[in-house]
């Protein structure tokens, strides 16, 4: 599908780009997707993706921990990452005229980031937090069980942030080769998109990561998940008096082209919202199902979520 004004290209590496300029306000943004997520991993290591995600802002010789996020917040910008099941990804927003910092620090964590044991072990604590501090929430619990139950073979079966069991196992090594095994510019899509002009920018890309070297190509997901033949069904007790109920169905890969028309059913019945990484802040109050189950005073909150999978 072709937007207007989007550069797209390929550095000799395997290293894809996408440029949007739009020059309305002197700010740009910088994000790298890498091909890893959840779906990627292995029973016994589930949520090793998530872990590298917190390892990567632990710093490199070039930039040590801490160097980069005060050099991003002195120039007035802000910088993150997120691992979702299909990708993880890392992004600056930052004024045009400092944009070559993010590109700086990106291609430098791409190859050569830390894995201190000692930074590993806190992060052990930090992610088993985040896990614990989820499970408070009985709607989050109910949401971890529905996607266990739904896909029985295939990877989408474990949350990303991973199993308790194998939070408390994983090791440094396991993360590090990990790391190398999924990071390398044929497994990256780099997005710039704001105050800038796209050969200017592409020339600076190809200066910061057209040297880097390609990765081996990374392990195909081979299990398949097998079509369901019944019904099934969870139940879950316990002291929150709120009770939750969820609905799912099995949908398609975002290559379908059934795809889009069941966007646009969601949106009709669950409300209008974005896709992929803030997809859950809309106003539903016109959905069909607000109307219908709100409205009405049978339930006090509706929603729903269909989003793009590289798997159905």
């Amino acid at each position: 599908m072709a937007v207007d004004g989007l550069h797209t290209t390929q550095l000799n590496n395997g290293l894809r780009v996408l440029l949007k300029e739009s020059h309305v306000a002197p700010v740009a943004g910088f994000w790298i997707f890498y091909r890893v997520g959840s779906r990627n991993e292995q029973p016994g290591l589930t949520g090793i993706s998530h872990w590298v995600e917190h390892m990567l802002f632990k710093g490199t010789q070039q930039f040590p921990r801490g160097e980069f996020d005060k050099a991003v917040a002195r120039a007035g910008g802000i910088s993150n990452g997120m691992t979702t099941p299909d990708w993880t990804t890392y992004f600056e927003s930052l004024p045009s005229a400092r944009i070559d910092l993010a590109l700086q620090f990106e291609s430098d964590r791409m190859v050569h980031a830390v894995f201190d044991p000692d930074e590993v072990e806190g992060e052990r604590t930090v992610i088993l937090s985040e896990r614990e501090g989820a499970e408070n929430s009985y709607f989050w619990l109910l949401t971890e069980e529905v996607q266990a139950a739904a896909y029985r073979v295939h990877s989408y079966h474990h949350p990303t942030i991973g199993w308790r069991g194998d939070l408390l196992n994983i090791q440094r090594d396991d993360l590090y080769r990990h790391y190398r095994t999924y990071y390398a510019p044929n497994n990256a899509v780099v997005v710039v998109s704001g105050d800038f002009d796209s050969a200017a920018m592409l020339a600076k890309l190809e200066h910061y990561f057209g040297g880097l070297p390609p990765g081996p190509p990374v392990p195909a997901v081979a299990l398949q998940e097998p079509e369901q033949q019944a019904e099934r069904r969870i139940l879950l007790r316990g002291s929150d008096r709120t009770a939750y109920y969820m609905h799912s169905f099995h949908g398609v890969a975002a290559t379908h082209p059934d795809f889009f028309p069941l966007v646009i059913m969601d949106a009709v019945l669950g409300g209008a919202k974005g896709m992929g990484l803030f997809g859950d802040g809309g106003n539903n109050r016109s959905s069909r199902l607000y109307r219908a189950l709100v409205d009405s005073e049978l339930a006090v909150a509706v929603g729903s979520n269909f989003r793009p999978a590289i798997d159905p």
